[in-house]
């Protein structure tokens, strides 16, 4: 099963805003993606509850992973994500 370990930029970590913004992109993507840390997990990436439970802070190395004929593009996209700081993104726009 493809993976992609990533550290997660927003300052907040993957709590609030950073949440609900990839929660949002990992249910649109056409094949499920889970995500963990080295002390929890898998789940569900597009739960936004579930998200919160993994407590993943700024900087934290999470591993997102994925099956199905598009989860190398999947888990490229999401990873992206993650790697930019959403909260500044989010108060850009």
């Amino acid at each position: 099963m493809p993976a992609r370990t990533v550290k997660v930029a927003s300052t907040s970590g993957l709590h609030a805003r950073p949440a609900a913004i990839f929660s949002q992109a990992a249910s649109e993507q056409p094949v499920a993606v889970t995500i963990e840390t080295a002390d929890a997990g898998p789940v569900k990436a597009s739960s936004i509850l579930m998200l919160l439970t993994l407590n993943v802070g700024h900087g934290d190395e999470v591993t997102l992973r994925a099956d199905g004929d598009a989860a190398e593009e999947t888990l490229d996209a999401l990873a992206s994500l993650l790697e930019k700081n959403l909260d500044e993104e989010f108060q850009e726009h």
